[in-house]
């Protein structure tokens, strides 16, 4: 008797968790981001009994048609951490991106015990009591956002291809934009401890340079803070640039300021309210069409969380990213920047190929998006390393290292080619091209960037790249690590806007790259038969083979300097070698020379 009264409670007990409050808000249309709000146990970032390890928040959406999402969930203080600084509360929150209209319905999955955030099992630990076994439904309207904010084009995936595509749209994406300063997250503005734990706090950013770039009506937090750094987005988003890219964590690395945890030496408590206002950040940049590139380490701390091993601390590290942001529509996870054994003394244990690779594979059994995964190199043999069966990288990282960008346009096509003989096309990125010391120079060093134009841009575009971010030498005002206003580079970002929006024309996703057709050491870019782009580094002539393609092409001379088609044009025959040449005016500059099938 006193058995079937116990069970009866326990039973009871099960109904009534059921019932757990949950706050839904956010708008309910497609590919916003919808946050679930969970009221769960009181707990601190500093509590005795970790919260981060020893909770695992998990919320299983699943939409009509039978389509099922695994989203992992998170602490969130109070709720309204990035305003209120705070670090404790009982607030435990899921966010999540659908991708369908219609009604979804959840499942919330709450455990408790030590390191249950990291365990494999689906049912460590003891149920977690509060809001575990919740359910609910909620209805999801079409999107209502236009332009470009990532809202109206979906979720950018690897299909597979050599570009990544909008699932909403079915548009490929090209990206152009800064890949410095990596320690962009180094702000003034948010919270932590970072400001003044002795560890290179003179590189701390103000962005006061981009604080007028900031318009009524953006955000902020806490009574007008991050205004410059929302201005920053806004002023790249102005130049028609997509693509920002930082550094999460550099402890040890070269500045030292950019870490999620509570301070600089504990790497299993999180600060909720900086990364809240971290989430602020990104949140406008998806708005924008800016696209985020998350590099989740740098060389120098490889080893800093388990010896460089996919352990608990590497876990809970990317279960918090994942869980924090992504459920944005459009990034890619870096698994490291310069990753490798390559540097000598250092100060934690490299990495090698079984960390490549698990890493990796982490990432992709627990995104439940399965965004784009990169690696940047380091080591010579990094990307033979990962080009193997079963490797859940979808793309190389390049970063190339002459002064002059010249290795730039081999080491694109190098990849490319690689990948897809290995029955593995991959969505080649160029994200530091350039030297350590000079890459992409200021302007007033240098207006026109004649090199950077030529060698760079569009040798990577031409070799079939999906983008390029530029990397800022340390020799000159604002570096990759000193760089507070991005107008330094002001000029040649009209270049870049000038390239994709030509590349933009094109049926890129159809054409591929085809340099044995030409006679000089140009580029050419052709969907053969139908389509030719050849680009004239310094003008002149060349000679394309058009040997055994029938019928007749309209030509035209494109200004890559200035964004202009030239007023006149001019036909061709197929059937044999070509003689194409520059227009009479400005001969000896470089051109693009378009064929297009009559």
């Amino acid at each position: 008797m006193n058995k079937l009264i116990s069970f009866s409670l326990i039973l009871f007990s099960i109904q009534a968790l059921a019932q757990s409050p949950v706050r839904i808000h956010d708008e309910l249309k497609q590919w916003h981001k919808v946050t679930l709000d969970f009221e769960g146990p009181e707990v601190s970032e500093t509590d005795d009994y970790n919260p981060f390890f020893n909770y695992r928040l998990t919320v299983e959406f699943k939409h009509s048609s039978g389509k099922t999402f695994v989203v992992p969930g998170y602490f969130a203080a109070d709720g309204n951490a990035g305003n209120t600084s705070a670090s404790s509360g009982n607030t435990w929150r899921a966010h999540f991106s659908p991708g369908l209209t219609g009604e979804w319905t959840y499942r919330v999955d709450f455990r408790k015990g030590r390191w249950v955030a990291v365990s494999e099992r689906a049912n460590p630990g003891i149920p977690g009591e509060f809001m575990d076994g919740t359910t609910g439904s909620f209805e999801v309207k079409a999107t209502d956002k236009t332009g470009m904010d990532f809202r109206a084009k979906g979720r950018l995936s690897y299909i597979g291809e050599h570009y990544l595509q909008f699932e909403g749209t079915k548009e490929y994406f090209l990206k152009q934009g800064p890949d410095a300063p990596e320690n962009l997250l180094s702000y003034v503005d948010f919270d932590g401890t970072f400001h003044n734990d002795g560890h290179k706090d003179h590189l701390v950013k103000s962005w006061e340079a981009h604080e007028k770039d900031w318009s009524e009506g953006d955000p902020t937090w806490q009574e007008g803070k991050g205004k410059a750094i929302i201005g920053a987005m806004n002023y790249l988003a102005s130049k028609g640039l997509n693509v920002v890219s930082f550094l999460a964590l550099n402890i040890m690395g070269d500045d030292q300021n950019v870490f999620p945890y509570i301070d600089y030496d504990t790497y299993d408590r999180f600060d909720v309210s900086k990364l809240d206002q971290w989430e602020i950040v990104f949140d406008h940049a998806q708005r924008l069409g800016i696209f985020l590139h998350f590099k989740t380490q740098e060389n120098e701390n490889q080893g800093l969380l388990d010896n460089g091993g996919v352990g608990a601390f590497r876990k809970l590290y990317y279960r918090e990213l994942i869980a924090r942001f992504g459920h944005h529509l459009a990034l890619n996870w870096n698994m490291g920047e310069e990753s490798g054994d390559w540097v000598k003394n250092h100060k934690t244990p490299p990495q090698f190929q079984q960390e490549f690779l698990a890493m990796a594979e982490y990432f992709y059994a627990h995104d439940p998006y399965h965004h784009h995964i990169v690696i940047h190199n380091g080591s010579k043999t990094l990307y033979d390393d990962i080009l193997v069966p079963g490797s859940k990288y979808t793309g190389p990282s390049l970063q190339t290292t002459k002064r002059d960008f010249s290795r730039v346009h081999d080491f694109v096509l190098e990849w490319r080619n690689k990948s897809s003989k290995a029955g593995k096309k991959w969505a080649v990125a160029l994200d530091e091209p350039g030297d350590a010391q000079h890459s992409l120079l200021p302007d007033v060093e240098d207006a026109k960037h004649d090199t950077a134009r030529a060698n760079a841009l569009w040798g990577a575009m031409m070799a079939g790249a999906w983008g390029v971010e530029w990397y800022f030498g340390y020799k000159y005002d604002h570096s990759d690590l000193t760089c507070q206003d991005y107008r330094s580079r002001d000029l040649f970002w009209d270049q870049c806007k000038i390239a994709l929006d030509y590349f933009n024309t094109l049926p890129f996703i159809e054409m591929d790259p085809a340099d044995e057709l030409l006679s000089t050491e140009d580029y050419c870019f052709a969907k053969k038969g139908e389509k030719y782009v050849v680009y004239l580094r310094f003008g002149g002539a060349t000679t394309l083979d058009l040997a055994g393609v029938n019928g007749e092409f309209e030509g035209k001379w494109f200004n890559p300097r200035t964004g202009n088609f030239h007023k006149r044009s001019f036909k061709i025959t197929g059937g044999k070698k070509v003689d194409l040449s520059a227009p009479k005016k400005e001969n000896d500059r470089d051109w693009v020379i378009e064929l297009t099938k009559i």
